[in-house]
């Protein structure tokens, strides 16, 4: 069958897709239905569960609910809009990253349980957190240290493009947010992630694409549940800097533009 053009089949092989690539490619005419979804996750992610342990499924929206989070929560239902692109890629989403998506889940629900307990309003900062890296978060793991620093540091010329070859045989780019997917369709000026850095080792490198996901997904949850997470704990990412996202990036003058690559903030000091 061949490929429509606009189908999810036709993103693939594009950078970045990498962890849905294989998912994508079954789709050679149109974003599934919410019951060919259920099937991919029931194959790829058989033990998928919300924060309480709830199988997940896809429905469409409820007319109403207790909030996102608390109906995913209460019900182990994720509401998908029909046709979205949005909700096709958080659905892939849990199907390559299910611990993570759990927990998020987890977190997002301890959270409100929280600060309803000690009468604080709105959502607060850890949860708006977690939102922001559920849609444009990136994990970015590396055999080199030293390059994970330059990204840290908002170095960008030397980690993308001086230290190209380094970054292209010792790092991988690996897509959690659903949302930069939806925007890597048409990718547009300054689009940037929200990064968390992982040292890894060679062996790490070297294992198929598939057990690098499957361990990605752990760490990540685990990072998330065992240790202290805020927007202090992400950095800012210009996702069109990545070697062969764009071929604009093929001269070192485009790293030079501080419109998209902008240098690390200064904090003023203490008084």
């Amino acid at each position: 069958m061949s490929v429509v053009p606009d189908a999810p089949a036709a993103l693939a092989g594009r950078p970045l897709f990498e962890p849905i690539a294989g998912l994508l490619a079954r789709f050679p005419t149109a974003i599934p239905d919410a019951a060919a979804l259920d099937a991919l996750l029931r194959h790829f992610a058989p033990d998928a569960v919300c924060g309480a342990g709830r199988p997940i499924h896809f429905v469409p929206p409820p007319p109403h609910a207790d909030g996102y989070e608390a109906h995913i929560d209460a019900t182990g239902e994720v509401p998908t809009r029909p046709g979205d692109w949005h909700d096709f890629f958080n659905a892939l989403a849990w199907c390559v990253w299910p611990r993570t998506k759990s927990a998020c889940n987890a977190l997002h629900l301890r959270e409100i349980a929280r600060r309803r307990a000690v009468g604080e309003p709105g959502r607060g900062p850890l949860r708006d957190a977690l939102t922001q890296f559920d849609e444009c978060g990136i994990v970015v793991a590396a055999s080199d240290p030293e390059l994970l620093a330059l990204l840290a540091g908002h170095h960008w010329e030397a980690a993308l493009w001086t230290h190209r070859a380094r970054l292209v045989d010792t790092t991988r780019f690996l897509v959690f947010g659903h949302g930069s997917w939806d925007s890597l369709r048409a990718p547009f000026f300054g689009l940037c992630a929200k990064a968390l850095y992982r040292v890894v080792d060679a062996d790490w490198l070297a294992q198929p694409a598939d057990l690098r996901q499957r361990d990605c997904d752990a760490w990540l949850a685990r990072r998330l549940l065992d240790e202290p997470f805020g927007k202090s704990s992400l950095h800012p990412l210009p996702l069109l800097g990545i070697p062969g996202v764009t071929p604009a990036s093929e001269a070192a003058d485009y790293y030079r533009d501080t419109r998209q690559f902008r240098p690390r903030p200064i904090c003023p000091p203490r008084a």
